[in-house]
């Protein structure tokens, strides 16, 4: 079990109608917090509700964590948690999230809706309008595109083999080529089609960034993910998105009701959304991971059916990389400062739900400096 800082609910009255950018600009107009996301790694392990606590137990010994102090329980893998524990998290306002070995989400349990029912009427309202759809969408998608071209752009400074530095500055320059093309879409199939050749030309800047590490990597694949790269990038993902998931709700959007992710039963679509943005810096994560050397073959297991899924060690591993990520500060352009990288998808749902309240003209997505 390990716990990581989380960011509470940015209180949306703290930011003030900006006439520009530079008026979102300071510490203080923006409050956060931390507190606790408790990661349930071990397959066998089991969480019940002890007297206000949740108490987790598993072969490798127990441990009781205070409900007071516990914003997220992720449960990974085969953990179980009992119903009862469930009832004192809903009841609590913990949002419990069980993913997949791979990362996936399996299923996420929060409490009782409290968005504000006009900001979700905004925001259904835009989500069926499709010139207003179209436009969020299009701007979640430049900001991606912008954002993965300049870590391709990155890997290749950093790359001493003068030949792959320069097929990956000519992803680079490919994909930021397929932002122009956004502008002339219009539907939002069309934004799809422009997002899904751009991710073509970038999964393969992906594999010419790890070809000399040990890991293996040929394209993206799940469901299974067929080999220790996209197991990575399967995992970190499903965390990233349980994040979004969690942002959304804390300012009071439905994070089903997407923009570029269609509304769909069962799809967190507007977490899709959010965590497009962040797509990229999740991938310079992991890319790092496997330069460095800090996840190796022999923290994955294979299984009969070709999927690969980390390791209980390698899953320790990852995480405690992970948390080390969200520390670190990234600049926000459009606040003007550093923003530690835990606090981006908050940060981003506040603005969207800004936009949607008739407070900002366009939606500002996040983009890399």
């Amino acid at each position: 079990m390990q716990g990581v800082p989380t960011p509470a609910p940015l209180p949306t009255g703290t930011l003030q109608r900006p006439a520009q950018s530079e008026s979102l600009h300071g510490e203080r107009r923006v409050p956060m917090r931390y507190l606790n996301t408790v990661y349930v790694r071990n397959h066998r392990a089991r969480v019940q509700h002890r007297r206000g606590s949740l108490l987790v137990s598993s072969p490798e010994g127990s441990q009781r964590v205070p409900l007071e102090a516990v914003d997220a329980l992720v449960v990974l893998g085969g953990a179980q948690i009992t119903t009862q524990a469930l009832d004192a998290c809903v009841r609590r306002g913990v949002r419990v999230a069980a993913l997949q070995m791979s990362g996936a989400i399996r299923f996420v349990v929060n409490g009782p809706t409290s968005g504000n029912v006009h900001l979700r009427t905004a925001q259904f309202e835009a989500v069926m309008d499709d010139a207003h759809s179209l436009d969020v969408a299009r701007a979640v998608v430049a900001a991606k595109l912008q954002n993965s071209s300049r870590v391709v752009g990155r890997w290749s400074r950093d790359e001493k083999d003068p030949a792959v530095a320069e097929q990956l500055a000519d992803r680079a320059d490919q994909i930021k080529e397929r932002i122009a093309r956004l502008a002339d879409a219009e539907t939002g199939d069309h934004v799809r089609g422009v997002e899904g050749d751009a991710a073509r030309i970038y999964f393969r800047a992906v594999a010419r960034a790890v070809a000399s590490s040990e890991l293996e990597f040929s394209g993206r694949t799940r469901r299974p993910p067929r080999d220790p790269v996209n197991a990575l990038l399967g995992f970190c993902y499903g965390m990233l998105v349980t994040e979004c998931i969690g942002a959304a709700e804390s300012v009071g959007l439905d994070y089903q009701m997407g923009f570029f992710h269609r509304p769909r039963a069962g799809r967190p679509s507007l977490a899709l959304d959010l965590a497009e943005e962040f797509r990229a810096l999740t991938d310079r994560f992991v890319v790092s991971l496997v330069r460095r050397r800090q996840i190796g073959a022999g923290d994955f297991d294979h299984t009969p059916g070709g999927g690969v899924y980390l390791s209980s060690d390698g899953r320790t591993r990852l995480l405690e990389a992970w948390e080390a990520h969200k520390e670190t500060e990234i600049r926000h352009q459009l606040l003007g400062r550093p923003v530690e990288r835990w606090a981006l998808p908050s940060v981003q749902a506040t603005l969207l739900a800004r936009h949607l309240r008739g407070d900002l003209p366009a939606y500002p997505p996040f983009v890399l400096p």
